[in-house]
């Protein structure tokens, strides 16, 4: 059994009784665990959105099996983020795109500050259009595939137009398609474009 803080990811049905978390936490990096009875007064859903910040107990798998959350509660409320739908579904993107980048299970603490840093981002700024653009730039560089400003001036700057932070965006997700092994097409990027156009 072990604690742990960690950033909600997915949480994904897996029979009737059972979801599946996805979560990046701060003592082994990216984790999957089941869960079991969510919806229930002691692991409601509400716990398990995109991008909540959390406590988890864990009782770890044994002979290959995953590990099992036996406790969970917030640790962090945000006060915009689940009211704003515009705030939501940044939250909705940038969990798809760290499921999507985040894939080692190793302890990556200065990772996982940041991306605190980015949830206290979106729940705070006068900006929450941009805080997916933000995070994408910073993100890049803290896996390894830092974008060279001099070489790529558009992916960096401030968009002060809606067609510039469109075109932003797709440019840096075809960015990041050409850095990830297996970069996936973002299933949440026709929602984004849609709340902010």
């Amino acid at each position: 059994m072990f604690t742990t803080t960690a950033i909600v990811l997915q949480l994904r049905p897996y029979s009737d009784r059972a979801s599946i978390l996805h979560a990046y936490t701060r003592a082994g990096g990216r984790g999957t665990y089941i869960l079991y009875g969510v919806g229930s007064r002691r692991k409601g859903a509400g716990v398990y959105t995109p991008l909540s910040l959390v406590e988890l107990t864990v009782r770890e798998g044994r002979n290959g099996s995953l590990s099992t959350v036996e406790q969970a509660h917030l640790i962090y409320t945000p006060s915009l983020i689940t009211t704003d739908i515009r705030r939501q579904t940044v939250a909705i993107f940038l969990s798809e795109l760290l499921s999507h980048t985040l894939y080692q299970p190793m302890q990556d603490e200065a990772l996982f500050d940041y991306l605190m840093t980015v949830v206290a981002d979106l729940d705070r700024c006068d900006d929450p259009e941009n805080v997916h653009l933000r995070t994408m730039c910073g993100l890049a560089s803290r896996l390894g595939f830092a974008i060279n400003e001099e070489q790529h001036p558009w992916l960096t700057a401030v968009p002060a137009t809606r067609a510039q932070r469109q075109e932003q965006l797709r440019q840096l997700c075809a960015y990041y398609a050409d850095h990830v092994d297996g970069w996936q097409e973002m299933k949440s990027l026709d929602i984004l474009t849609e709340i902010f156009d």
